[in-house]
């Protein structure tokens, strides 16, 4: 399965999200073994140096960590740390531009919320 590339950001950013997706999804369980650098680079057919600098921006965050001679783990805590940072990411990207277009337009507070609202039942 190769990896559909986003030419707008590194690719060693975009192995260190899918980690973090597979942590925060729980497919990659804390204190659980992350695959090497080489199956991620034969999973992705890329480098392996690019996965290890995608896997080592992780570990510079504290997300993983290494055993000696046994391979990367996922440490304690990552889960909750790497949701605040989505969260974060979320309100940035979303709702901060979401809000300016909303009140270019006249749409108030209110009735954005009725909007969400209305698509959210939808769904439920």
């Amino acid at each position: 399965m190769s990896m559909s590339m986003d030419d707008s950001r590194p690719i060693f950013v975009q192995i260190a999200e899918r980690i973090e997706d597979d942590i925060i999804e729980a497919r990659l369980p804390e204190e659980s073994q992350v695959p090497s650098t080489n199956q991620f680079a034969t999973f992705y057919q890329i480098n392996p140096a690019t996965a290890a600098k995608g896997v080592n921006l992780l570990v510079d965050q504290g997300i993983l960590y290494k055993k000696r001679g046994i391979g990367m783990f996922v440490a304690t805590g990552a889960r909750a740390v790497l949701v605040e940072k989505r969260k974060d990411q979320f309100y940035e990207q979303y709702v901060v531009s979401m809000l300016r277009e909303a009140e270019k337009l006249g749409i108030t507070t209110d009735q954005l919320a009725d909007m969400i609202r209305k698509r959210g039942s939808k769904h439920e």
